[in-house]
């Protein structure tokens, strides 16, 4: 049983320690932020909004009672029949069934499950600022990847020099001075390796919290075009809610229709619907009612108004929404173009800078120049690559925080 257990962990491990795309991330920060769990309550909350609007058309169940006294009662002048007492009483229950109502728990139904929708959706419009975060903390780790890399190549020429100077200081051609500068250099690009390990380790581990599982490897995303269309979840939001006014103007037409129902009462009291008998008794009736209320008319016109302004409202949140995330686009755009083209530039310093570098090589050896000079030329082709690290990184930024700020 022990190989099987071994394979077990393995392969376990071998899953694990999979590199991580920018997709995936999205992914399970989507799965594990805390927020998602509101989205089962939405549901459920909605699911029984619903049910509950759906019992209208059940049959509805009334208790009542009543004790009175009347100053007079019905006087009968034939001899013989009984006298009402003054006090009175009676307790029924009522049982009505609706038949007709204009289409009121139709709308209420409809309305119930628009309000859900629109909170799911809003749900959507706040995770979806939790992918902006994510990509941060990604492109933040592969920078100080390439910055590592760059320094570890600046390290290697910083050695290759201090092996050269230490030749031709045994030699008696060179100052000790200049091996002890190329020294402390070296204890400068080690120095920046161990900050620049924390700072990735910072990230890899808010990262992980998001992800919920641990970062080992990410994989370094393809360039993409600047998007232009927008597709953003809060464009769906608004279109949510306008639809959710409109069944709320269904509602206000259906208020001042009238309404039919079903009902069968039965109660036990005193008089009972035979007026000449005294008697405590058992009545009972039933039939159909009609109904027809019409004071919604009153207030139907401004109700109107008040949705109208609402959609307004919230046409005029949609066109804010799209003008700033096209002035964000386009500025995006600029800095796309802007990062495209100093890589071009990077290239070319880089292939200069690396030729003059190659070049010191020789002059250091040979004593021409000092080591001073050399660390000054190192530092030179080191800061081109950075540079070009840097840009290339921002330019794959830019193009995916397009990517969410289009939405698409």
């Amino acid at each position: 049983m022990k190989y099987p257990i071994w394979i077990f962990l393995l392969l376990s491990t071998q899953v694990m320690a999979q590199p991580l795309t920018l997709d995936k991330c999205y992914q399970l920060s989507a799965q594990n932020y805390p927020l998602i769990k509101q989205l089962s309550l939405i549901s459920k909350s909605g699911a029984y909004s619903v049910e509950n609007a759906a019992k209208g058309y059940l049959p509805q169940l009334t208790f009542s009672g009543q004790a009175t006294y009347q100053s007079d009662v019905v006087h009968f002048p034939l001899p013989g029949l009984p006298e009402l007492s003054k006090d009175q009483y009676k307790v029924q229950a009522e049982i009505t069934q609706t038949i007709y109502d204009g289409g009121t728990i139709k709308y209420q139904k409809e309305l119930e499950k628009a309000n859900t929708a629109t909170q799911q959706q809003q749900l959507d419009v706040n995770m979806y600022a939790v992918r902006e975060r994510v990509s941060q903390l990604f492109f933040g780790i592969l920078l100080t990847n390439e910055q590592l890399q760059q320094n570890d190549l600046r390290k290697t020429d910083i050695e290759s020099g201090i092996h050269k100077m230490q030749g031709a200081v045994d030699n008696g051609t060179a100052l000790r001075s200049s091996l002890d500068e190329l020294k402390a250099e070296l204890l400068n690009t080690e120095q920046l390796r161990t900050q620049l390990v924390t700072t990735r380790k910072g990230y890899m581990q808010m990262l992980a919290l998001f992800i919920n599982q641990p970062v080992t490897e990410l994989v370094k995303p393809s360039a993409i075009p600047v998007a232009v269309e927008i597709k953003r979840p809060e464009l769906q939001l608004y279109n949510q809610q306008k639809q959710t006014f409109g069944i709320r103007e269904k509602q206000l037409r259906v208020n001042y229709l009238p309404k039919i129902t079903a009902f069968a009462q039965g109660g036990y009291g005193r008089p009972t619907f035979n007026i000449i008998d005294n008697s405590f008794g058992f009545y009972g009736i039933g039939g159909i009612r009609f109904s027809w209320a019409l004071n919604s008319l009153y207030t139907l016109r401004n109700n109107r108004q008040l949705l109208r302004i609402n959609r307004q409202e919230v046409d005029v949140q949609q066109e804010t929404f799209l003008f700033n995330t096209r002035l964000t686009l386009t500025r995006q755009q600029i800095d796309a173009q802007q990062y495209d083209d100093m890589i071009t530039q990077d290239r070319q310093i880089i292939n200069l800078r690396t030729s003059v570098k190659n070049a010191a090589v020789a002059q250091l050896e040979n004593g021409v120049i000092t080591s001073h000079d050399y660390i000054s030329q190192v530092n030179a082709e080191n800061l081109a690559r950075q540079n070009l690290a840097l840009h290339e990184i921002q330019l794959l930024q830019v193009q995916y925080n397009s990517k969410n700020t289009s939405g698409n």
